[in-house]
């Protein structure tokens, strides 16, 4: 079966805290934060699904005419499938219904696989952003303009 992205549910809650602790094991988000997410930002809540099962997740929410993609994740041993770049293009697919002008990310500035992915859809280099990670880290702030 292919892969099919569609809009999360939140009986799917569960799967995607899964893929959140896998991706991302020491600063997963919480249920809450999920709860919270959905609640605001649920038209751009999507989840991708790899032969029936949910492979990826992604959650971009709108403020003030520009828009962020919050998280993105894909079961790290299914990367390199296609599953984020679907996920990606889904929101920017339904971006278009909202004239939304740019559409923003942070991502780890050692993570080099993650900023090609980006660059690939146009986004470009912000600035850095010291202390962004819990654990101190430097966020790259990324900014595709629509």
């Amino acid at each position: 079966m292919p892969l099919q992205v569609s809009h999360f549910h939140p009986n799917q809650l569960r799967r995607v805290l899964e893929i959140e602790q896998a991706a991302f094991p020491d600063e997963a988000y919480s249920r809450d934060m999920f709860a919270e997410l959905y609640r605001k930002c649920r038209d751009l809540f999507f989840v991708a699904k790899l032969n029936r099962r949910i492979a990826g997740y992604s959650v971009t929410c709108i403020e003030r005419g520009d828009a962020e993609v919050v998280s993105i994740a894909v079961v790290p041993e299914l990367r390199g499938r296609g599953i984020g770049s679907a996920l990606l293009n889904a929101t920017l697919e339904r971006l278009g219904d909202y004239g939304v002008r740019n559409l923003d990310l942070t991502v780890r500035v050692e993570n080099a696989g993650a900023i090609r992915f980006y660059r690939k859809f146009g986004f470009v280099a912000v600035r850095e952003v010291a202390g962004y990670y819990h654990n101190g880290g430097t966020g790259l702030r990324m900014r595709k303009a629509l």
